[in-house]
């Protein structure tokens, strides 16, 4: 595998989501800074307070101290670079690769799928999850399931496969998770960090009610105005009402942030 020294590597990451952004913020505190995301046009996180991709609708996002921006294209990327800062670029065929080359790619779309991430994409692929197969179409692959192993890097094999619960917080699973009643456009007059009674309404897609299931805060929700099809996440309510949580990242991402820079130093820290 090519190697080059540690202080140098480039870090593409496909994705700039909440786990993304965990992955990419957990680098940068580690001091590896020429780190580029790649997204849709139209990226649907919710927790958009902690997700990097918010870049693309307001050109800029600090999440904990660290700031992305929005760029274009390569000298995009690398003035953001010298500006000490992380590139967010929308790319959805991931065209950049090539022109970049990094050392270390990271599937963090969370797509409890492969979408075609390959292992001859970089000397370093690294996947996110269900859907990758270590040693076949990336080189290590991290747990993302919570519990026992969550965050445990995988160089054989895959992840536990996609359960379909959202994972449990406060003793709540699917009951906290707003979901999208039909095809439409979502409106809400409510933001993240706003708290809500048990059954309140939080809002509409194309005049069908989006209720709460559970009393507690916004700690995620998609932007009002979003086109979204049936099922499709829109947010998450945190029973656990603390304001900070809405704008810090979470256990699960700092997590993974710290496999994917184990999986990283196994291979350059030599």
């Amino acid at each position: 595998m090519e190697r080059c020294p540690l202080r140098d590597i480039v870090v593409g990451v496909k994705g700039a989501g909440e786990m993304a952004t965990g992955v990419a913020w957990r680098l940068w505190q580690a001091n590896i800074r020429r780190i580029f995301l790649l997204e849709v046009p139209r990226p649907l996180a919710v927790r958009r307070r902690v997700s990097f991709c918010e870049a693309i609708y307001e050109g800029e996002i600090e999440v904990s101290g660290v700031m992305a921006v929005s760029a274009g294209d390569v000298s995009g990327v690398q003035q953001a670079w010298e500006e000490g800062e992380i590139a967010v670029v929308v790319d959805p065929q991931w065209s950049l690769l090539d022109k970049l080359r990094p050392q270390v790619l990271i599937d963090a779309i969370l797509a409890k799928k492969n979408l075609g991430t390959r292992l001859d994409e970089a000397p370093l692929v690294v996947g996110l999850g269900p859907g990758f197969r270590a040693g076949i179409d990336c080189h290590m692959v991290i747990e993302t399931n919570r519990g026992h192993n969550l965050g445990r890097v995988i160089l054989a094999g895959a992840a536990e496969a996609n359960t379909g619960i959202p994972g449990e917080i406060g003793g709540y699973t699917q009951e906290r998770v707003l979901r999208a009643p039909g095809d439409g456009t979502f409106t809400s007059p409510l933001d993240i960090g706003r708290l809500v009674r048990q059954g309140e309404r939080v809002g509409m897609v194309d005049g069908r009610e989006v209720g709460a299931g559970i009393a507690g805060i916004i700690r995620g929700l998609l932007r009002s105005g979003t086109e979204v099809q049936e099922g499709v996440k829109l947010g998450d309510i945190d029973p656990r009402g603390e304001a900070a949580y809405c704008g810090t990242i979470s256990d699960k991402s700092l997590a993974i942030g710290g496999a994917v820079l184990e999986a990283i130093l196994r291979v350059y820290n030599r």
